[in-house]
């Protein structure tokens, strides 16, 4: 095997198959005629063990939960889960994408399409190198088709790479997990302040109901009273870039807008150039823009009239079918409220209730702008800004935090997984 001329001291060649175990899915534990007799699904919350698929891997994802009887596990023991197992998609749009099994106090077991792999005491190291732009890289090659990618386990156990000691390897692992175990803090903290925003609103203006007897000075009143209202751009596509490019915009797409709203920072797909944005001013988004999505599909609606809260600023351009909202007003009422009412449940319906309707379900501006809401007086809505303000800018000293801890731990991972920058015998200093 010839990967590395100049391998770092004390750094080995190796390959996937001589260091891993490899398990496919739970398929492979019998034909799809015994699975059939075997194995039983259950939804709702209840079953012995929980079925670990990519879609629970992501934390925004808002269906059901899938669980197997006790027969089923036992039947699929050789899918056995444990807190922490490296799992790999092996087909479709997310072949190849790596993920952890949860820290569940229940049994689990491996769901379709995926592989477990066990790398044993390298198992976080091979975590992060699988992650990093070689890993990437490597999984790429083993991967075929574009409509329906699949990820090629034989070809995949012959992937070579050089690897440190396990001393090093724990090393190189405690530093980057440094790292992930301080964004998760901060991300778990923005989602502690959220939901303590939404509480406030919740007990300030969710007692009343359109029809109600409204305190003096409040009143019902029109979406488009308090907004300025901006459709995104119509992009041509041969203008767009997929990856990164220099002196660019990214490109604010529904895809950026979490289910049930919020932002996706990291997930951009799109990149337009600023020399060609100079007469697009009015559609460079500011701290504080609210991006509504105005399409979704009718039989899987969760996006439409969701809104994600603009925490960048100059950095993102909005796209076509995204809304750009922006408090326009002499009420007090400014972003933070905005952004709780338009992700509030009787907002959302009553913004709906106004979409037309078909296979595509989609929102126009004159039903937003028209969608009745109850508005507060000046003071209530001082008082109450007053008093969220501050949560939500501590969410965003929070993600820019988050940010800067991506970007160091992105740029620090390929140097350490290549013994460019050695760990083994420095002081760990990543939690400071």
């Amino acid at each position: 095997m010839e990967l590395e001329k100049n391998i770092p001291e004390g750094w080995v060649e190796t390959s996937i198959g001589e260091l891993a175990e490899l398990l496919t899915d739970y398929v492979a534990n019998g034909s799809f005629a015994s699975l059939k007799e075997n194995v039983t699904y259950l939804r709702g919350g209840e079953g012995y063990a929980r079925l670990i698929r990519l879609a629970d891997h992501n934390k925004n994802y808002k269906g059901e939960a899938v669980f197997v009887n006790e027969h089923s596990y036992m039947f699929l023991k050789k899918s056995k889960l444990y807190p922490g197992d490296l799992i790999i998609s092996n087909v479709g749009e997310y072949s190849g994408t790596l993920f952890r099994a949860p820290n569940l106090d229940i049994p689990m077991t491996l769901g379709p399409n995926s592989i477990l792999m066990k790398f044993g005491e390298s198992d976080d190291y091979m975590f992060y190198f699988l992650q990093g732009r070689v890993g990437k890289h490597l999984i790429n090659t083993v991967k075929s088709g574009s409509a329906n990618p699949k990820f090629n386990k034989t070809e995949f156990k012959k992937i070579e790479f050089i690897i440190p000691p396990i001393s090093e390897q724990k090393a190189i692992a405690k530093v980057l997990t440094a790292f992930d175990d301080k964004i998760e803090l901060l991300q778990a903290q923005n989602k502690t302040l959220e939901t303590m925003a939404q509480t406030i609103f919740k007990e300030w203006f969710g007692k009343y109901q359109i029809g109600d007897e409204l305190p003096e000075g409040w009143r019902v009143g029109e979406f488009g009273e308090v907004i300025e209202f901006i459709n995104g751009y119509a992009f041509k596509s041969k203008d767009l870039s997929k990856e990164p490019i220099d002196n660019a915009y990214k490109v604010f797409k529904m895809g950026d807008i979490n289910k049930g709203g919020g932002f996706k920072p990291g997930k951009t797909k799109g990149y337009y150039p600023k020399s060609m944005s100079t007469k697009l001013n009015k559609y460079i988004l500011k701290n504080g823009d609210l991006l509504m999505s105005m399409t979704d599909m009718k039989d899987a609606i969760s996006l439409l009239g969701h809104t994600a809260l603009m925490i960048y600023e100059d950095e993102y351009i909005v796209n076509q079918r995204v809304g750009l909202i922006r408090a326009q007003n002499d009420l007090n009422i400014q972003y933070p409220y905005l952004y709780l009412l338009t992700n509030n449940d009787d907002f959302i319906a009553g913004i709906r209730a106004a979409a037309n309707s078909g296979v595509q379900v989609n929102l126009s501006t004159q039903g937003i702008k028209e969608t009745e809401f109850i508005i507060a007086d000046k003071e209530t809505n001082k008082a109450f800004n007053n008093v969220v303000m501050p949560l939500f800018e501590k969410r965003k000293a929070n993600s820019q935090m988050i940010k800067e801890l991506k970007k160091t731990r992105d740029t620090l991972l390929p140097k350490l997984m290549s013994g460019q920058v050695r760990v083994n015998n420095i002081k760990q200093t990543a939690n400071a």
